[in-house]
């Protein structure tokens, strides 16, 4: 099923996994460098800021929540530009590039705010290269019955490269003997001149990451061509619309953006609470790192079939389902109390996921041909993209108001809300089964 997917789209694929990969890597790296003392925190950490302390802790979620709020507040302007101008494969250097040089810079930094800055460097690469990326994948399905399945292989690449990314991460940095310090590499003689010398575990984590979006660049550079229709359609109307064309509902792509947010959101609401999930369920470190990869594994394993299914069957049924499904195992998280129950709706959060993610793109894909692709499917990656990042905040600010419960009934609400919304807002873009011997039409 993925080897009879066009061959730009696995491109893309291959590329967005490794830059995932190189991202993902940063995720674990970045708090163990900024606690280990290398990067400075003098003056910053215990300073007082509209009555609340800045703590070590509170420096590195704001680190690691840079990255995201940029990434996905830039998406709808570089989805839009490269809409205008039809060149989505620059877009895509030009942020594997920043992101990369972002990437290089950490093992030369000794002060907080110059972390700060590297980490935004990140973020604003990122927002280039997503929005163009996603745009592409769209314009290379050949009709409307392709765009599921090409969604469903993007999508199970790029989170491959992220669920991988931490794991591979902690080997680099402990030189796979858990529960070690940072390691120090002595390079191989094929370094040549700088063969002997050293590589502390976190600059060959950074190394890895530079590694990644090299890749990344590549491969697009090598196979990927902007489609030809791109530029034809890059003066068209390219706002986002939040009511419909008669003015009578909600825009069915503002509609997919919204629910995509909440259903980031409750994914992200898990990690924030490991300490108390671990209490309850009186469970190691490793079993719940496992119950939080259950979502990635789930996708990973779900993504392409149910896309290619929304192909042949429609969008909007999978969508709903996903959202219902959603609710109960977002719901149960706050109240199981044995690691394999919690497992078990982890994995079905995933298959939730699954469900709406790649036919929510597809039908958002379906209806962007007056908009611009960037510019529309931009609407959908920074609603992930900001679920993501405000999911943690919101979790730790649930917890301490209403306990383990509270920020799972709160996700579980919003799933019910993103599925009455769905319901009631979108129409499908697809009429069932095609037709046999049909001819597809563009």
């Amino acid at each position: 099923m993925v080897l009879d997917t066009d061959g730009r789209v696995l491109t893309l694929a291959f590329a967005r996994m490794a830059d995932a990969l190189g991202n993902s890597f940063l995720i674990i790296v970045l708090p163990l460098y900024i606690a280990s003392g290398q990067v400075s925190l003098d003056g910053i950490v215990g300073v007082e800021v509209a009555g609340f302390v800045l703590r070590e802790e509170t420096l590195i979620g704001l680190v690691l929540s840079l990255f995201g709020l940029l990434n996905s507040l830039g998406q709808p302007f570089t989805g839009r530009l490269s809409d205008r101008t039809g060149r989505r494969r620059a877009f895509v250097l030009a942020g594997l590039t920043v992101f990369a040089v972002g990437s290089a810079v950490y093992p030369f930094v000794t002060s907080y705010w110059t972390v700060l800055g590297a980490r935004a460097l990140q973020g604003i690469g990122a927002a280039f290269t997503i929005p163009a990326t996603v745009a592409l994948v769209n314009d290379y399905a050949a009709s409307d019955r392709e765009r599921g399945g090409n969604f469903g292989v993007f999508n199970t690449f790029r989170l491959i490269g992220f669920g991988f990314g931490p794991i591979v991460a902690g080997v680099v940095i402990t030189g796979g003997i858990a529960g070690q310090e940072p390691v120090t590499y002595a390079l191989p003689a094929w370094a040549g001149a700088l063969a002997g010398a050293s590589l502390s575990g976190f600059d060959a984590a950074f190394a890895v990451a530079v590694l990644g979006a090299v890749v990344s660049f590549a491969l697009v550079a090598a196979l990927i061509e902007d489609p030809p229709r791109v530029a034809d359609e890059a003066g068209e109307t390219l706002s986002i619309a939040v009511l419909d064309r008669d003015g009578r509902g909600l825009d069915a792509v503002f509609v997919l953006g919204v629910g995509t947010f909440f259903m980031a959101t409750t994914i992200a609401l898990f990690a924030t609470l490991e300490g108390p999930i671990r209490a309850r369920l009186s469970e190691s470190t490793f079993l719940f790192s496992v119950q939080f990869a259950a979502v990635v594994i789930a996708n990973v394993a779900f993504q392409v079939p149910i896309g290619r299914a929304s192909d042949r069957y429609g969008r909007r049924p999978f969508i709903l389902a996903g959202f219902a499904l959603l609710i109960p195992s977002v719901f149960a998280q706050g109240y199981v109390t044995e690691p394999l129950t919690m497992l078990a709706a982890r994995f079905v959060q995933g298959v939730a996921v699954a469900l709406v993610f790649a036919p929510a793109l597809a039908l958002a894909g379906d209806l962007a041909r007056d908009r611009g692709s960037g510019t529309t499917l931009s609407v959908l990656t920074m609603a992930f993209g900001l679920g993501v990042a405000l999911g943690p905040l919101a979790s730790g600010l649930l917890y301490n108001l209403g306990g383990l419960a509270a920020p799972f009934t709160f996700g579980a609400a919003l799933a019910v809300l993103a599925l009455a919304l769905t319901y009631s807002q979108v129409e499908d873009t697809l009429d069932g089964p095609p037709e046999p011997n049909a001819v597809p039409q563009d």
